[in-house]
């Protein structure tokens, strides 16, 4: 049988929605209306208002309020004192008709003294640092620090931070190809010749790129804080070359996500269909030379991690080479 809902003797619940197995520790307060799951644990001095939902298995350490607005998924972890807030102009005595929706998605966790700007969004599987100032939406499985709250790594599937692989220290070969822990990703080292006259390097298709290339594009003076890519395609392959600098790749398959260094432009990196692509530590002098298999299509774009998730689950058995 199920555990039963306890309320400690100087705990305080107003809501007829508090699921099984929940635990409501001394000076806790939920109020009526707001919807707490199963096996949640919301410690000393927690603070529930009326549109709050909480799903299953969701720890909420002491000194946290949690105010109208706010959306929490199963498994999620919230740290003492941690912030969060619902109006971005608050006023003495001035309410809004309806307050923005603050979502944490499954599996996130936030830090101890952390700040949550309203109507962000923190993806599932992300980590927020202890002391960070959310202002923007966080992407899945991403780790932010610092204030305003910035990328600093991906967590891995495993739920620990994956170190990552530096790519340039890789011993790949020229003409070789290294696979990688991802399905399907390869890194693969471009063939280079260097004399007096200077130096050159050669891609052909079907070769070192496994593909016929239709379109490529080029993406530079990049803000070293910001995100690019965070999507996957349905069909079109793509490889890596960053021809100047560096940045830094993440690359998953919706089951295993591993990080990639691009700091040489004799390293190539193959994303195929259905990898999930994150760009990001772009060096202020970055340029990265991208290589597509297809012309651009909207509809090829999946932008949706949950979206990503169904399609490369259902298709998994799918030979990755169709499409090109």
């Amino acid at each position: 049988m199920p555990k039963p809902l306890f309320v400690h003797s100087h705990g305080l619940n107003e809501s007829d929605q508090v699921g099984a197995g929940t635990r409501i520790w001394a000076f806790a307060h939920v109020l009526s209306g707001a919807r707490v799951g199963k096996n949640c644990n919301l410690c000393d001095h927690v603070f529930v208002e009326g549109d709050v939902v909480i799903g299953d298995n969701v720890t909420v350490k002491c000194g946290v309020q949690l105010w109208s607005g706010l959306r929490i998924g199963d498994g999620v972890f919230i740290g003492p004192n941690a912030t969060f807030t619902n109006d971005p102009f608050p006023r003495s005595k001035k309410h809004l008709d309806r307050y923005p929706e603050t979502v944490l998605e499954d599996g996130c966790s936030i830090g101890a003294n952390a700040t949550i700007l309203p109507g962000v969004r923190i993806g599932r599987n992300a980590m927020v640092g202890a002391g960070a100032v959310v202002t923007q939406s966080v992407p899945p499985f991403a780790i932010v620090t610092g204030n305003p709250a910035r990328i600093s790594g991906y967590v891995g599937s495993a739920g620990r931070l994956r170190s990552g692989t530096a790519a340039g220290k890789l011993r790949v070969t020229e003409g070789s190809v290294q696979t990688t822990s991802v399905r399907g990703v390869t890194l693969r080292r471009l063939p280079h010749h260097a004399d007096m006259r200077g130096e050159l390097g050669v891609a052909e298709n079907g070769k070192e790129i496994p593909f016929a290339v239709k379109r490529h594009f080029f993406v530079y003076n990049v803000p070293s804080p910001e995100v690019r890519g965070q999507h996957a395609h349905r069909r079109c392959h793509q490889f890596l070359v960053c021809l100047n600098g560096s940045c830094s790749v993440v690359a998953d398959d919706g089951k295993v996500r591993e990080e990639f260094l691009l700091n040489d432009r004799q390293l190539g990196l193959h994303l195929p269909p259905l990898t999930w692509g994150v760009q990001y530590r772009y060096s202020k002098d970055a340029v990265l030379l991208v290589l597509a298999s297809h012309s651009y299509d909207a509809k090829d774009y999946i932008r949706d991690y949950d979206e990503f998730l169904r399609i490369a689950l259902r298709q998994g058995n799918v030979s990755l080479r169709a499409g090109i």
